[in-house]
């Protein structure tokens, strides 16, 4: 299973309207600080986060993927959350 597939499979328990996925590593080739790793964009909409801060709705997305930051499978993630109203009005 690659990145993307590994990632939106975890994120399935958002039960997500919409999930994108971007691999942004080649823009962050040779960064200060990156030691390994990829650095990703996701795009989730889900009305579970309706009623939730912006802080906890990242919460929520990161939670899943806690190992693949800790194993250094993902060294920057990009998260763009939002409920679907917010996205379609």
């Amino acid at each position: 299973m690659n990145m993307q597939q590994e990632i939106e499979s975890r994120l399935q328990a958002l039960n997500p309207q919409i999930f994108e996925f971007h691999d942004e590593s080649h823009l962050h080739a040779g960064h200060a600080g990156n030691r390994g790793g990829g650095h990703y964009a996701v795009l989730v909409v889900s009305a579970l986060f309706d009623g939730v801060s912006r802080i906890n709705r990242q919460r929520m997305v990161k939670e899943p993927l806690h190992d693949l930051f800790s194993d250094g499978l993902i060294h920057a993630l990009s998260i763009k959350a939002a409920t679907p109203d917010e996205y379609f009005n």
